[in-house]
């Protein structure tokens, strides 16, 4: 029996698709008698997984173990459960696709998805997909845009401008995810297939329509998956792994503290310490620099608001 290391590249049921180092890939399964991650995740093996293998006679693969992950994101498997569902490990990357039309991407959506990746260690950026649909540079949609950028650049993410089906902004994007892996999430219809697919042609992946009465996007993925790419910038071929992401309706956030929330929101986090209270929450305790913060207009009271509303989904659990 040999065995040898493999990237998990995607996961469908039992079966998961494995990647060798020598660009082999083959199908494995798991061992019967793994024990799970801690009894609440609903997936032990997670796309990004770096894990053990033995050759099996019949060309598949049994996986032996999981190394250990340098990072995640994880969310709630689905409204009311207690479970969680891991979408990726090993993360050199999170870039939130998002829209300001057809659909709309909520801020409550992205601050969600940008306090977990702070609570994992995944850097995040924000990619405007669809900005071929703003019209002139005056235009409602650009000044709602721009508003947004100056919220999350200040906070300090990077914030860029694409159109997957114009190729705008395409060039600046790929220098910033050469050579890392790079997990794209969003709602469904803002584009992440069409984007992946302008990214790296030939990738061919379905890319679905808006549901004509919701005006919201209908899934086309149905299964996380790793895309090894090539990528071709202004310096030479890096190879680049694009994780493709089921679209999100809903982000669940799990195992967070009301305490430590605040932390995962960066802008706070720096005023921590001028607070009077050392264990305040920022909603109602005098003495309180976020909410003075707020007041001043130094912190986005969107992204407050956003903040308390988490704290909201905390509190009821």
């Amino acid at each position: 029996m040999t065995t040898t290391d493999a990237l998990v590249i995607r996961t469908t049921g039992s079966w998961y698709r494995l990647l060798l180092s020598d660009g082999t890939a083959l199908d494995g399964r798991l061992r019967g008698n793994y024990r799970l991650r801690g009894n609440k995740q609903t997936n032990p093996v997670a796309v990004g997984d770096r894990v053990d293998i033995a050759l099996q006679d019949d060309g598949t693969a049994l996986i032996l173990d999981v190394h250990d992950r340098n990072n995640y994101i994880v969310r709630r498997a689905t409204k009311l459960s207690k479970q969680t569902h891991v979408i990726a490990a090993n993360i050199d990357l999170l870039c939130i696709v998002a829209t300001l039309g057809l659909p709309r991407t909520s801020t409550g959506f992205i601050d969600r998805l940008l306090a977990t990746a702070e609570a994992y260690h995944i850097p995040a950026a924000l990619v405007f997909n669809k900005v071929d649909l703003y019209g002139n540079s005056g235009s409602e949609l650009w000044q709602m845009h721009n508003e947004l950028k100056d919220v999350y650049t200040s906070v300090g993410y990077p914030v860029l401008e694409v159109s997957a089906l114009q190729g705008t902004g395409l060039d600046a994007l790929k220098q910033m995810i050469a050579g890392k892996t790079v997990l794209f999430s969003g709602h469904s219809g803002v584009g992440k297939s069409a984007l992946l697919n302008a990214l790296c042609p030939g990738l061919g992946l379905k890319v679905g329509q808006l549901s004509d009465w919701s005006l919201k996007g209908k899934h086309t993925t149905t299964f996380a998956e790793i895309f090894p790419t090539p990528l071709v910038t202004h310096h030479s071929p890096l190879i680049t792994y694009l994780i493709d992401t089921p679209g999100i309706k809903e982000f669940g956030m799990v195992d967070f503290g009301a305490q430590e929330l605040s932390h995962f929101f960066p802008e706070m986090r720096a005023l921590l310490h001028d607070c009077h209270f050392a264990n305040c929450t920022h909603r109602h305790e005098p003495g309180c620099a976020i909410k003075q913060a707020v007041d001043d207009g130094r912190i986005s009271p969107e992204r407050y608001q956003n903040y308390l509303n988490i704290l909201e989904d905390i509190d009821s659990e």
